[in-house]
């Protein structure tokens, strides 16, 4: 049975972390990285003839686990992966981490066990690497990527910046054209490519695989660089180390740069030393021709490298600060030229404390060398509002992703959001690409009216604010205002409290919502039988990739819904459960699968008239508990008949109640004590007896359905799972939208009306009112008002 992806990755990092003992998660990375390496080359090439990975004799996974519990277990799985190492030229890249380290893992049996752990963890059977990426399952991918985020997450400000964050990755890949990429040998090139999370994710967008190329100066990033190649399925990408400004590897037979079809970069920002070892004025590779960035930030020292690197037809895009679109002298002059080129096709500024390394906002800048001499104008995107929170950090979401692709790729205007600025603009601007002075994303001010205020009514102008929702409802507009008495001001037509209740019965809202319902509804009737028709060794991918194109053009012109968020109900729930759900069926069928089936979903099916009944005997429960707190706090207190028979938690006992009543019964000066006693313990035991029934109907049902997963053909789980789960959930919160809508439309009016309900001079007649009973107040207690 195979296990949820989301509880393998989980509980891989978890057990991970727990035994990192003294190290910071930036150090301990390269240990699990390196392990995680070994099963996956072992599982991958282990014993197979001709592969592109050889696994010699003692220089595999199992070999390690032979260790667990050796004394020596540092130094063996040191030779292992030098023997590994060795036999494929991965000298400097795999064994780069001690794993006989004292001072990181601890000394003698601490050593021993922590290692010993650690290999346990990837024994998990569940982590079989052996047929990754079989019919689009990346198992290593994902769980990589899991990892890789917990890494960088917990490194620190200064240890992070290793990692891109995917979802970045991805708007680049995507804007800059890498899915359109039609050859293998088309070429994809990172300068800075630190652990290769950027350049891996973008040349993963290519549907026919891209020829990839890195250089990074770090010695353990690089290595972990190289291995995350082979450990992705790119054994033949080149990764060099050394630094990428002062010696650039990457050159053709005349000692020029090699250039690229492709581009990306999210270098370290504002590099103080970064002319260390070469002289920007007599550069030999020409990539200072548009000016020599400042001696102290080296922004433009790698944009101009970028440019540099690709060929007169290349597509590229870096991630770098904000500063570098609006700061002048010789960062402006560069600016400029590079502007008056054409090179610059957009610019996207992103959500703010994205990145690991850094929280500055930072921005992609797209340059598109090809036309780029007709281009007259550069399209710009302020993204910077679509994000959500991720424990400390920002991070975008699907809908945001797949918003700023679609936009940008269509060269869409969006008021607020996006457009397409002129060069003679950007030059009456003196080349000043600060986003905000072409894109005004801020939120129009409520503004107060005083004269409202003062004399009452609703502003015209606020009416006309909500045109957005008099469009799709025109009669709205009538059944809540009248003409005021004053010119452009009206009255609320009816009272506040029944806004909720016209909006909800309003014959056209009511058409809307069922327009909605009918679109969801029409795209589960379309995608229905591709998901029952689901086998095992489907791509689960390629299946919510289908899904969710149809869902994006089924909403995609419906008033007042934003179909991205449409699409991010779609991609949530298969984050959360859809994907766990779909990747076991096409791992192990539909039939027999326990996890797919939520215990209820058999029992709203099967058991509703045994669930109706352990349902009421709940609410006759929850009855009698409230009889007895009644009782309670009636008879507490410091007369009360029952204070004395609670315990140390403010409860009583029925053996207490019982011994009490033994202590009593007879005693005529106890009479009414004995009475109240006796009806509490009869309510104990009511409740008592309907706690056992509801216990033993319970077991009884749970027995039911247990047997009834047995007994389920494979149409009726398909009917529970996609009918019953997935899209009884989806239509939940899609419809929901519309409830949505209610509230924000009841509620802006209810707030204009209660704004003006009360003008200021009925305050003050009110405040004068006051003020004459108070002083009324004072003169009958004998005091006087000053």
């Amino acid at each position: 049975m195979a296990i949820k992806k989301s509880e393998l990755y989980s509980s891989l990092w978890k057990s991970c972390d727990n035994l990192r003992g003294g190290m910071d998660a930036s150090q301990y990375k390269d240990y699990i990285l390196v392990l995680l390496f070994m099963k996956y080359v072992s599982d991958k090439y282990a014993g197979k003839a001709n592969s592109l990975i050889e696994v010699p004799v003692g220089g595999g996974f199992k070999d390690m686990v032979a260790l667990k519990g050796n004394k020596d277990i540092g130094d063996g799985i040191n030779k292992i992966i030098a023997r590994l190492a060795e036999a494929n030229e991965l000298k400097g890249v795999i064994d780069v981490t001690d794993f006989n380290n004292e001072d990181k893992l601890g000394k003698g049996k601490e050593m021993v066990e922590r290692l010993s752990d650690l290999i346990s963890i990837f024994e998990n059977p569940a982590l079989d690497f052996s047929k990754n990426r079989a019919d689009g399952d990346d198992l290593l991918g994902d769980a990589y990527e899991y990892l890789m985020r917990n890494f960088a997450t917990e490194s620190g400000k200064s240890k992070g910046q290793f990692y891109t964050p995917a979802e970045v990755s991805r708007v680049i890949a995507n804007v800059i054209g890498v899915n359109q990429s039609n050859s293998q040998s088309q070429t994809i090139y990172d300068p800075t490519c630190g652990s290769g999370s950027l350049l891996l994710k973008a040349a993963d967008e290519s549907k026919t695989g891209l020829t990839i190329y890195g250089q990074e100066m770090d010695n353990a990033t690089a290595a972990m660089a190289r291995m995350n190649m082979i450990l992705h399925e790119n054994p033949t990408a080149e990764v060099w180390k050394d630094n990428t400004l002062s010696n650039p590897h990457y050159k053709n037979k005349d000692g020029s740069l090699k250039t690229f079809d492709f581009v990306v970069a999210n270098p370290p920002f504002s590099t103080k030393a970064w002319s260390s070892g070469f002289d920007p004025e007599h550069d030999l590779y020409d990539r200072f021709v548009d000016g020599i960035p400042p001696k102290k930030n080296g922004d433009y020292a790698f944009l101009l490298h970028i440019l540099r690197s690709m060929k007169s037809t290349g597509k590229g895009a870096v991630i770098l600060p904000h500063g570098v679109l609006f700061r002048g002298n010789a960062e402006g002059e560069i600016r400029k030229n590079i502007i008056n080129k054409g090179y610059i096709k957009g610019i996207i500024s992103l959500p703010p404390n994205l990145f690991f390394g850094t929280g500055i906002p930072a921005c992609i800048i797209v340059f598109d060398k090809d036309n780029a001499g007709t281009r007259k104008g550069i399209f710009m995107i302020d993204a910077s509002k679509g994000f959500i929170k991720d424990g400390n950090k920002n991070r975008l979401r699907h809908q945001d992703i797949r918003k700023i692709v679609d936009v940008f790729n269509a060269q869409l205007e969006i008021p607020k959001y996006s457009r397409m600025v002129t060069t003679a603009e950007i030059r009456e601007n003196e080349f000043n690409l600060n986003i905000p002075r072409y894109i005004d994303n801020s939120e129009p001010e409520d503004l107060q009216d005083i004269e409202a205020h003062l004399k009452g009514g609703i502003p015209n102008r606020d009416i006309k604010g909500m045109e957005k929702y008099w469009q799709s409802f025109p009669t709205f507009k009538e059944e809540f205002f009248i003409p005021g008495s004053r010119e452009n001001y009206c009255e609320l037509k009816i009272e506040a409290a029944k806004i909720r209740n016209v909006v909800s019965q309003n014959l056209e809202f009511k058409v809307f919502a069922q327009n909605v319902a009918g679109l969801f509804n029409g795209w589960a009737e379309r995608n229905v039988s591709k998901l029952k028709s689901l086998k095992i060794g489907d791509s689960p991918k390629e299946l919510i990739e289908t899904l969710s194109e149809d869902l994006l053009k089924t909403f995609e012109n419906v008033r007042l819904i934003d179909k991205y968020d449409i699409y991010q109900y779609l991609m949530d729930y298969w984050t959360s459960t859809m994907q766990d759900d779909v990747y076991m069926i096409v791992n192990d069928g539909w039939v027999g699968n326990k996890d797919l089936l939520p215990p209820e979903l058999v029992i709203n099916r099967y058991f509703k008239a045994e669930q109706d009944t352990i349902d009421l005997l709940e609410d006759e429960k929850d009855s009698l508990a409230s009889q007895k707190e009644e009782m309670e706090e009636e008879h507490s207190g410091e007369d009360g008949r029952l204070e004395e028979l609670k315990n140390d938690n403010g409860r009583i006992s029925k053996s207490d109640v019982v011994k009490r009543i033994k202590v009593i019964k007879g005693d005529k000066d106890f009479v009414d004590e004995l009475e109240i006693l006796n009806s509490y313990l009869s309510l104990i035991e009511q409740e008592f007896d309907v706690t056992r029934k509801i216990k033993e109907k319970q077991k009884i049902l749970m027995e039911n359905v247990t047997r009834k997963y047995s007994l389920l053909s494979e149409e009726e789980t398909k009917l529970l799972v996609v009918d019953n789960k997935w899209m009884a959930i989806l239509r939940k919160e899609i419809v929901g939208e519309v409830e949505k809508i209610s509230q924000n439309l009841t509620g802006r009016v209810r707030e204009l009306a209660d704004r003006y309900a009360i003008t200021l001079p009925t305050l003050a007649d009110e405040e004068k009112a006051l003020n004459i009973r108070v002083e009324l107040n004072l003169k009958k207690m004998g005091f006087t008002w000053n």
